[in-house]
Parts: C-alpha cells; structure tokens; sequence
C-alpha cells in the first residue's frame, strides 16, 4: 500500500501535509524500514556544533526535533495498536510543545536520541508487519478527527519528513 492509495476520510486534513512527503516509491512498512536508515545516516553527517543550535529564540534545537519525533512516532503507534486492535474509545489530542518542555531533549546524547529512535522504529516495523489488512484499514478517533491505521503509519513517516526537510532548510 501507497500513500495516495488513502482516502481524504482516514485523516484529518492537517496531516495531509505530512502525507504528501512520503514517496510513492515503496509500500509502507519499506518505507519506515527506508526512512529509519535514511534519517540515522542523514542525522550522523550533521556538525556537531549544529545539534544545540538554535536559528532564533524559542526555537528547539535539532536534539529537541528528534526527541519529538520520537516522542510523536511513540504516540501514533500506539494509536495505531488501538485502533486496529478495534477500541472504539476517543483517544485525546498531545501538546508537543509541553512534552518538548518536559523531555530534556537537548540535555541527551545524539547516540542515546538515534538509538531510542532506531528502536521505537523498529517496533513500530514489527507492528505494522503484524497487522492483518482488514486491521490497517480500522479507523478510529484521535484528536476529534478519524485515523485509520495505515493513515497513522504514513504519518509517522511524513513527520519525521518534514523535520529532516526542516533541519536542511533553517538549522543547517
């Protein structure tokens, strides 16, 4: 399955954005396979002095961005494990600037940051070779708006997309 195989009915429309980053080149589980090893390699040729860098005031530095998208890959796979497991409940919405706040991102190593990240990446791969089709196509509610499954995972991957497009455009 290919991104532009989901419906406008299995997200909310924001992520639409995130959706449209990942290619049309590989299924899904070859691409979180592809991503992992693409951004781990792109993270470990950034300048050492670059990881705490700020390009303005408030702004998180390159160790905060990999700690959110860990902490934002945890999140959605979890909602991906409840929704395809059928649960029915309304799960809530995160604030990612509290969570920022709370993780210390910039005060770990980037070893530590692209371990933990390789792997929660791999199991979230482990994941989403377990589920059977019908499962990744459940939908379920997250932040008021439908997800379905596969939805969730191209997600993941367009997020952290977009932050590794970001770290060229203005950190580095």
């Amino acid at each position: 399955m290919r991104p532009s195989q989901l419906h406008s009915t299995e997200f909310a429309s924001y992520y639409g954005n995130y959706i449209a980053q990942v290619s049309e080149e590989f299924t899904l589980v070859e691409e979180l396979e592809i991503s992992l090893h693409r951004f781990i390699k792109f993270v470990q040729a950034i300048p050492m002095d670059k990881f705490d860098y700020r390009y303005a005031g408030g702004k998180w530095t390159i160790k905060d961005i990999i700690q959110h998208i860990i902490d934002t890959e945890r999140i959605f796979a979890y909602r991906a494990l409840r929704f395809a497991r059928n649960d029915k409940s309304e799960l809530p919405g995160f604030e990612e600037n509290h969570y920022v706040d709370e993780a210390n991102g910039s005060q770990r190593s980037i070893m530590e940051l692209l371990t933990e990240f390789s792997a929660l990446r791999h199991s979230t791969i482990l994941l989403y070779k377990s589920f059977k089709e019908e499962e990744l196509f459940r939908v379920g509610t997250a932040s008021e708006n439908p997800m379905s499954v596969r939805a969730i995972g191209f997600i993941i991957i367009g997020h952290q997309n977009h932050h590794q497009k970001i770290f060229v455009d203005r950190y580095l």
